[in-house]
């Protein structure tokens, strides 16, 4: 698993670091987008700036996306073909009034490959409500 995700990272133009190799592992077992706080929980005595400088990292080489949901910043791992220059995450970003969660809905999205004039580099998609399994809670 550890020689995969140095292979991505090398893939992405990222030097593979300890840090940023904890990092990547951590957020590929999350189904949910997360916060610098929720990412800096998990790991019990790495430092706040480096978790954010990798995080940043990680953004500007197109492998994660972030998410803005009001004063709050969450991130989730990019699909493979995201790259420093286009975030392909033009998807739903939905985030639950109940449980708190941000989630990527992949199934709803703007379509990629529209002809326009101009290059779209970047979509941000954000809805909130109340999501599948907290309706089925209230039912």
């Amino acid at each position: 698993m550890k020689k995969d995700i140095e292979n991505k990272l090398i893939d992405k133009n990222t030097k593979p670091t300890s840090m940023r190799i904890l990092v990547y592992d951590f957020l590929s077992s999350q189904n949910t987008a997360l916060s610098l706080s929720e990412i800096e929980n998990h790991f019990d005595n790495a430092d706040r700036t480096t978790i954010y400088r990798t995080l940043k990292t990680f953004e500007e080489k197109g492998i994660v996306h972030s998410i803005q949901e009001n004063t709050t910043t969450k991130y989730k791992l990019c699909e493979d073909d995201c790259d420093e220059k286009t975030h392909k995450d033009w998807h739903l970003h939905f985030y639950c009034k109940i449980c708190k969660q941000t989630t990527c809905k992949e199934d709803i999205s703007f379509p990629e490959n529209i002809q326009t004039n101009f290059r779209i580099d970047e979509i941000r998609l954000f809805a909130k409500g109340i999501c599948e399994n907290c309706l089925e809670n209230l039912q």
